[in-house]
């Protein structure tokens, strides 16, 4: 039976709404954005139970000029939207060689493929590394709001990176506890279609590509 982590997610949201009073600040979330239009509807959520960050870590887009323009319209959206808290935005740097160490020997997989798990593995990595190191209470990714992303892989590795932070807090390698992540499956309840209305709102730049240069070329559209 596959697990339903958008219910997770709800189970968790219900939970801190319960245990936190007026007077306590928001929990805070890291959250790995790929780009404007797959965080529209999830910022929209998530930002009425979080003090959420947005972190832009996408070595594997391609071309750089695709990257800065994507990482330009992100930055836009959490600036110009009327989120019912404050959102911010951690910037990293643009690393695409990274992305091609990782993948070195699947350039030819099938979209969706192994190299796609490598992808997901390297950012979310990070997200949970930067969630350490900022003391932030809880880490997640945009990347579930894609009907072409499975979101049992990427579920996965997130509670994957989870447990390894945890592992480095109990032998005392950071002294605040690690963060947590969150699992989602931000496409349900209307997710996905929630998030075309708000890019077509905004005039949004919508990609036909995942990021990489292999899934330009794979003909498969990313929305």
């Amino acid at each position: 039976m596959k697990t339903n982590y958008d219910k997770e997610m709800l189970e968790i949201l219900e939970g801190l709404a319960k245990t936190r009073t007026g007077s306590d600040p928001l929990p805070r979330l890291l959250l790995h954005s790929c780009c404007a239009p797959c965080s529209s509807s999830v910022l929209e959520q998530l930002a009425r139970h979080f003090r959420v960050t947005v972190l832009y870590y996408n070595p594997n887009i391609w071309p750089r000029e695709e990257y800065l323009f994507r990482k330009a319209e992100q930055q836009t959206f959490i600036r110009t939207y009327p989120f019912e808290n404050p959102v911010d935005f951690l910037d990293c740097e643009y690393e695409p060689e990274q992305f091609y160490e990782a993948v070195r020997g699947l350039e030819k997989e099938p979209e969706r493929g192994s190299r796609c798990t490598v992808c997901y593995r390297l950012r979310l990595h990070r997200t949970a590394q930067e969630a350490l190191k900022g003391g932030y209470d809880w880490f997640a990714t945009t990347l579930t709001l894609s009907p072409l992303k499975d979101p049992e892989r990427l579920n996965r590795i997130g509670a994957e990176e989870a447990a390894l932070l945890q592992e480095k807090a109990t032998g005392g390698a950071c002294c605040g506890g690690a963060p947590r992540y969150l699992p989602s499956d931000f496409k349900k309840r209307n997710g996905y279609l929630r998030s075309i209305e708000i890019t077509r709102a905004c005039g949004m730049y919508r990609q036909d590509y995942c990021g990489c240069e292999f899934s330009s070329r794979s003909g498969i559209p990313e929305h």
